[in-house]
């Protein structure tokens, strides 16, 4: 007894001491984590600090704050926002033929591009005191969608410029002068923008940035300036080819420090107006065969006054900041917004099309395999809206979430391009046959560009959402970084010390709440409503836990090799990405009320969801550098082995045949799918020849009464049995031609566009235009 009792005293001693505890316990503690630490660069160091942490914060310590999440007010549409929507973005669309777009003159009309300048269609995220729209996020985001479910090269047109641009880094960094001056010319469309960051060497590694300036004195304006000597070669710029002024990225060095001490300044973004002699603009790519501008930029031995630095000469060296913190807002706003404008489009159409088509005697969506198609779709539609309005409001609430905005970017992107593939599958030759009729060979084909920019997919997924997540949302890894970093050990150890005693009770504390969940099923995890959903958030927070637990595990075993680690920390990644995708749907639908035909779609996210988390989990657990390890952590959070599964088939026929039958369901989760007036337009008379098909019901049970009664042959639709119908006076002329319109648009919707050979549109007499099997 007396020995355990000397026991203790010795270790109160050791910790209660500074000079013993410094010297045997955080000391040599520190050093371990300084040598494992890779150095934190001064770049590295300024991305982590850009952008600020929100209720991904939460998810990754293992805390949800459900009442945080659901007592949040988010930003709606204003009037004007509104009306905008209603109005000029109808308008817009209605002005755009996205096949004669594409196909034909490879750009829009000139009263098109007139009219996206002039109504403030690139002005959207300029102050109203410069002339701009000064539009939340949200109507960004809206208006965007809008416009993708109906032309991408128009979507992406009109979000460039009120994204990553020189409209966004005049507003936050740029001086007075420079606002008086440019934000109004952008806004009234005297000036259109882009921006050049991407170059040849330098891609998703923007901070390889190869393109030079030079601080040095030249001649501008017949006077001796001191500015900046330019040389630079970017590709994959959108808007070049028409833009009147340029936004650049480049490193600046300053070897006769006329501007100060350093010689290296490091990244800078300057704007400069394309008609600037040396300035070269106008090759233009072609991305995918979509008609926005996008090209190239090249300068030699350009000279520019020091005052185009986007902020004066004080901003000198601070371009990377100055990226990082709008790529992170733009990326949570741009892209989800041409995602979910493509998985509504692909919902809603697809939907109508299983259930107008036939085959076999049947509506395709009643085959099993078709509604599992379906089920995703109608999932997809739903999730997209519910990250695109968190993500977005998170934005107009002053936040400038980096990892969300990467999660967002990342899942959403992916999620369109499995609604664009299933819904072209469902579709079969009718997707695959360009012409006017086709509403989704468009979205098919330019699907990898929003896969590809603003971080590729691999990147993102990889190395940002959880290299990104581990030291940001973290609440001590980037304050440990940080000490380890310091140059003086004492200073460094000082600031460590405090902080490594409350990781150590913060991570096992995290180690037996997730066993305690574990064991438990998470039965008895705090859920902020007894409601069908209540489970839903206990499992979440059980997964919350575990990936607390098994962050701190992999950093403490890999430390600065879990960089390298990307296949183990993109399981990590994905399990937070889960988190912040249920939370978006939970949140989603309790602030439109709750609606209970939205429950099954909630269910089947949340299922699938939380089914991703333990394949992830389980993942990580056997490729973590320990077999043994990984065992005993596997054991630890699925104590009782497998808890998840994924959604069950009778779920997804639920959810396939209330995408299908209930209109108004599928109206209020694809509200983004634009539906033009024109005859002429695909999605019109996809909508038009669902309806009037609706509208046959009572005459269809006419025909299958008399088919049961054997005054009609029973085999035979209300189509085919029309005039049979008739003649046994079944029906009545007005009915029978109420049948035959419907069948007008039933066929205008199965055919699909035929050319002549010189791949001109058919035209001529109704008998020259087959219809064609889109089987």
């Amino acid at each position: 007894m007396l020995f355990w009792i000397m026991v203790a005293a010795l270790i109160f001693v050791l910790f209660q001491v500074k000079s013993l505890r410094q010297q045997w316990v955080t000391g040599p503690a520190f050093k371990l984590f300084k040598k494992v630490l890779p150095p934190l660069s001064q770049t590295e160091r300024e991305a982590m600090e850009a952008g600020s942490v929100w209720v991904e914060g939460d998810l990754f310590s293992g805390k949800p704050d459900w009442e945080r999440l659901y007592s949040m007010s988010l930003p709606q549409l204003t009037d004007e926002e509104k009306s905008f929507l209603d109005n000029e973005v109808n308008e817009l669309m209605g002005m755009i033929d996205d096949f004669d777009v594409i196909h034909k003159d490879k750009d829009f009309s000139e009263d098109a591009w007139r009219y996206m300048r002039e109504k403030g269609f690139f002005a959207m995220i300029i102050p109203k005191e410069y002339g701009g729209k000064a539009f939340s996020a949200l109507a960004n985001s809206t208006i965007v969608s809008k416009i993708a479910s109906r032309s991408v090269s128009a979507g992406v047109t009109v979000m460039v410029p009120n994204s990553l641009g020189p409209g966004e880094l005049l507003s936050h960094y740029g001086t007075q002068q420079q606002k008086d001056y440019w934000l109004p010319r952008l806004a009234d469309g005297t000036d259109i923008p882009c921006f050049a960051l991407t170059g040849p060497e330098a891609g998703s590694d923007a901070g390889g940035i190869p393109d030079t300036g030079v601080i040095t004195m030249g001649e501008y304006d017949g006077k001796e300036t001191l500015g900046i000597r330019l040389n630079w070669d970017k590709r994959y710029i959108t808007l070049a080819p028409v833009a009147t002024v340029l936004g650049l990225a480049f490193k600046l060095d300053d070897p006769d420090k006329l501007l100060g001490e350093k010689e290296s300044i490091g990244i800078t973004c300057a704007l400069i107006p394309t008609s600037h002699p040396g300035v070269e603009v106008g090759n233009r790519h072609l991305p995918l065969e979509q008609a926005f501008m996008n090209g190239t930029t090249r300068g030699k031995d350009v000279f520019i006054p020091i005052d185009w630095i986007i902020g004066g000469a004080d901003y000198a060296g601070k371009g990377w900041r100055m990226l990082m913190e709008c790529l992170s807002a733009g990326r949570g706003i741009s892209l989800p917004a041409l995602s979910t404008g493509n998985a509504q489009l692909s919902a809603q159409t697809t939907a109508i099309y299983a259930s107008i088509r036939q085959q076999f005697g049947c509506s395709l969506y009643e085959f099993e395999g078709v509604q599992e198609g379906l089920a995703q779709l109608a999932a997809n539609a739903y999730q997209a809206e519910a990250v695109r309005h968190l993500t977005a409001g998170a934005i107009d609430l002053g936040q400038k979430p980096a990892v969300v905005t990467a999660i967002a970017k990342y899942h959403m992107t992916e999620a369109a391009r499995q609604s664009i593939n299933i819904a072209m599958d469902i579709s079969g030759g009718k997707g695959i046959q360009m012409g006017p009729n086709n509403y989704l060979a468009s979205l098919y084909m330019a699907m990898p560009v929003s896969i590809t920019v603003e971080g590729a997919n691999i990147l993102t997924r990889n190395l940002m959402i959880f290299g990104q997540g581990a030291t940001r949302c973290h609440p001590y890894v980037f304050d440990e970084m940080v000490a380890a970093a310091e140059p003086d050990f004492k200073t460094g150890l000082a600031q460590f010390e405090p902080l490594l005693f409350k990781h150590i009770k913060f991570a096992l504390g995290n180690a037996f709440a997730a066993l305690g969940h574990g064991l438990t099923g998470a039965r008895f995890a705090s859920a902020p409503k007894d409601d069908a959903n209540k489970r839903h958030t206990q499992q979440i927070q059980r997964m919350s836990k575990a990936l607390a637990i098994c962050s701190d595990i992999a950093m403490l075993m890999l430390g600065g090799e879990l960089k390298r680690r990307e296949m183990l920390s993109a399981r990590l990644g994905d399990v937070l990405s889960e988190l912040y995708l249920s939370s978006a749907v939970l949140k989603h639908f309790y602030s439109r009320g709750a609606n209970p035909k939205e429950q099954h779609i909630v269910d089947y996210l949340i299922q699938k969801s939380l089914y991703n988390c333990e394949v992830a989990l389980k993942g990580y657990c056997r490729h973590i550098a320990n077999p043994v390890i990984g065992a005993l952590i596997k054991r630890l959070i699925f104590p009782w082995g497998s808890a998840y599964n994924p959604p069950k088939d009778t779920l997804k026929t639920k959810l396939a045949l209330n995408l299908c039958q209930d209109k108004s369901l599928r109206d209020a989760i694809t509200p983004m799918c634009y539906v033009g007036k024109n005859e002429d337009d695909a999605v019109a008379v996809l909508n038009q020849a669902m309806d009037a098909i609706d509208a046959l019901a009572p005459l269809a049970a006419k025909v299958k009464a008399a088919q049961q009664a054997k005054t009609l042959p029973r085999k035979g639709s209300i189509f085919q049995l029309r005039d049979k119908a008739l003649a046994e006076q079944v029906i009545t002329q007005a009915e029978a031609e109420q049948i035959a319109a419907a069948d007008e648009l039933r066929k205008q919707v199965i055919n699909v566009d035929e050319f002549d050979f010189d791949l001109g549109l058919a035209q001529g007499k109704e008998d020259d235009v087959k219809v064609s099997d889109a089987a």
